[in-house]
């Protein structure tokens, strides 16, 4: 009997479990649904990539949404066994976009089965997140989809982590029009070293990048009751970019994970503008 109970509580600490998973899979297929984003995995050079998709107007440029960090722990010094997110925030955004063409991505090892993908271990959702493999997965599925869709702009969205991964790949891309961050982790170094966190080796630094972006409009959205990612870390994005004229940073009243939908139902459509 204690044999049996040690094994479900190993089950539910690391999040392994079947039934766990599923239940995760199914949140993000019914918000998915709300959205009317139909799915699919798309096989890149490094990571294959869940998404969810909705393409009605190839004349319209297609809005990316990428995924935060998801579960990459359960407590401060103990990695989860599956970064595969309870509550998919960036999903969530993606399913209140009813532009013409909308691609959620998440981000890598997620919603898919570890075992079976040759680059998903754990320091590709703790140290390596922003790792150039992930981001060259993430631009690789993004040039399938537009070749599915048939647009040629792209505007970038990215939550927490995933604000990272979009500023990144938006730097590396010619066809990106805007960028919008939501709580995003622009400054990771910075943070880290604020907080006494260790540094992220492995990853690339957005910050490094803000330069390339000088021409790109942009939002970076920052919530007044964020406790994880404070206001600064976007601002010092924004002077890193260098052309406050196409760079704004507005705060609104959200924590790190809770309100966002909320913004999202109006924010959706503020595309980003250079003054």
């Amino acid at each position: 009997m204690k044999q049996f109970i040690s094994a479900v509580m190993v089950c539910l600490l690391f999040t392994a479990c079947g039934g766990t998973q599923s239940a995760m899979k199914k949140v993000a297929k019914d918000i998915a649904m709300s959205g009317g984003l139909q799915p699919t995995f798309i096989r890149t050079s490094t990571f294959r990539l869940k998404g969810y998709y909705r393409f009605t107007n190839p004349n319209a440029p297609m809005t990316v949404y990428i995924e935060g960090d998801g579960l990459a722990y359960l407590r401060r010094n103990l990695p989860s066994a599956n970064p595969t997110p309870k509550n998919p925030i960036g999903l969530h955004l993606a399913a209140l976009d009813l532009g013409a063409n909308v691609l959620y991505l998440a981000r890598p090892c997620q919603y898919v089965n570890i075992r079976s993908e040759r680059l998903c271990s754990t320091p590709y959702w703790t140290q390596k997140r922003f790792a150039k493999e992930v981001i060259i997965a993430v631009s690789e599925a993004i040039d399938k989809m537009v070749s599915k869709a048939g647009v040629g702009r792209i505007h970038m969205v990215g939550y927490s982590g995933g604000g990272a991964v979009a500023a990144i790949v938006a730097a590396r891309r010619k066809d990106v029009v805007s960028l919008r961050s939501v709580a995003g982790y622009m400054d990771h170094v910075s943070l880290n070293k604020e907080v006494g966190v260790a540094p992220l080796k492995g990853s690339l630094d957005p910050m490094r990048y803000a330069p390339r972006l000088k021409s790109i409009p942009q939002i970076h959205y920052t919530g007044m009751q964020d406790k994880r990612i404070p206001k600064w870390v976007a601002q010092n994005f924004r002077r890193a970019v260098g052309n406050k004229r196409c760079t704004s940073v507005r705060q609104v009243n959200t924590t790190h994970a809770q309100g966002w939908e909320k913004v999202w139902k109006w924010a959706w459509s503020k595309l980003p503008k250079c003054l």
